[in-house]
């Protein structure tokens, strides 16, 4: 069985408009390998002719996305005026951009760090596929109290 085979409002983005999401959301997260495991990693990032782009210090991320195993990237987010969540997947190669036109073409890009420090590192995600999908968030959901809900209003 599908999943979608019980949620009959779900709404598959085409490419067009998974890459306009990723446009318009202001962080995202990596995925990566790191010790035979996943990790995910928060990024800022810039989408750059049909790719993603984002710069990082070294480290466990950089080393990770450039180890050669594919990296996913995800968007995903919710509009609470129209009770509609979506969420944008990208399935990619990452590749470090060392060729003096990127790096000159990377200075131009606006992606600038969050955190102090050296980021000299930009990467380019090279997408193999990307999907998303967009769902209406049923009123009925939004009501009922989860265990996260019970302690933060102390309800006993």
């Amino acid at each position: 069985m599908d999943e979608r085979d019980d949620a009959p409002n779900i709404e598959i983005l085409s490419a067009s408009q998974c890459w306009e999401i990723c446009r318009d959301a202001e962080f995202g997260r990596l995925a990566v390998i790191v010790g035979g495991h996943p990790e995910l990693f928060p990024i800022n990032y810039v989408v750059d002719h049909g790719t993603v782009v984002f710069r990082t210090a070294p480290g466990t991320k950089l080393d990770a996305a450039l180890a050669g195993a594919p990296v996913a990237f995800e968007v995903d987010g919710f509009d609470p005026s129209s009770a509609t969540a979506w969420s944008v997947v990208v399935k990619a190669s990452a590749e470090r951009m060392t060729s003096i036109e990127d790096v000159l073409a990377s200075a131009l890009l606006p992606l600038f760090p969050w955190q102090r420090g050296e980021k000299d590192n930009f990467v380019r995600l090279v997408p193999g596929e990307i999907t998303g999908r967009r769902f209406p968030i049923e009123p009925t959901a939004r009501r009922r109290l989860g265990l996260g809900d019970i302690r933060r209003f102390q309800i006993e």
